[in-house]
């Protein structure tokens, strides 16, 4: 274990980020844990979406074909897709199973509000 890992930042929103980004539960206004099975693969995911969409926009700059870029924007849309899937799925396992045996209808009311709005 790192020393980060014992003592995370002390300011209440990063103790929250830092606690998302390394997997650790930790409670939420809707009463139960957060634990992330898939927080690493998620991140890694994010990261290359993030480099590929940065090359989309070099394709711009450079005056590349548009056909090349749309084709392009469409696998960093896809790779964005992906990974909502997997944070959805990894989500619906601990989340909202550990919500449901709690009574936490706030938790499956949120996940209801979030879908929403993902799929518009």
């Amino acid at each position: 274990m790192t020393h980060e890992h014992i003592n995370p930042p002390r300011h209440e929103a990063l103790d929250h980020e830092y606690m998302h980004t390394h997997g650790i539960p930790h409670a939420h206004d809707h009463g139960h844990t957060h634990s992330h099975e898939h927080t690493k693969a998620v991140l890694n995911r994010l990261s290359r979406a993030i480099g590929h969409l940065q090359s989309v926009k070099s394709m711009v700059e450079e005056g590349r074909d548009c056909s090349e870029v749309l084709v392009q924007i469409a696998a960093v849309r896809a790779a964005i897709d992906k990974t909502g899937k997997l944070i959805l799925q990894d989500h619906l396992k601990h989340c909202i199973v550990d919500a449901a045996m709690e009574g936490d209808q706030q938790a499956i009311d949120d996940l209801c509000e979030a879908i929403d709005k993902y799929m518009k």
